[in-house]
């Protein structure tokens, strides 16, 4: 029987979500540290068309947004946090959290449908989630 690693299953479930997706430029695991755990496309390349935006910049900034939405929600008393959306005018960012220790970033192009976006990307953070905690069964 083939080994399956933790890492290709994280890379798959990238992959699956991105390619459900009309408009995504790309998808990053991120730790809570602001550390890349798995990105689509996968390795640091950029995937903006000047070089200005990689996997590593993405995950930073994503923890970054993470926390300051976790003190402000606490502070609010507002919940937990569920999903956060930032709009640009050349494109939208998506972070949802799927543990405690990491969240999925999701870049997309202006005009992609963000309701199609959020709901897959609540399925993607689960099985992401079961990934991460060792309960998927493969």
């Amino acid at each position: 029987m083939a080994q399956v690693y933790r890492t290709d299953l994280l890379q798959d479930a990238l992959a699956d979500l991105c390619d459900s997706l009309d408009g995504v430029r790309a998808a990053v695991i991120v730790s809570i540290e602001g550390f890349v755990v798995a990105s689509h496309p996968p390795g640091g390349e950029s995937f903006a068309d000047d070089d200005s935006a990689n996997s590593s910049q993405v995950a930073a900034m994503a923890a970054t947004l993470v926390a300051l939405a976790e003190r402000t929600l606490s502070r609010l008393d507002q919940g937990d946090i569920e999903r956060m959306l930032v709009e640009g005018r050349y494109g939208v960012m998506i972070v949802i959290p799927v543990s405690n220790d990491a969240a999925i970033a999701v870049l997309l192009e202006k005009g992609s449908k963000l309701g199609v976006a959020l709901y897959s990307g609540q399925f993607a953070a689960q099985r992401i989630r079961n990934i991460l905690e060792g309960s998927l069964v493969v």
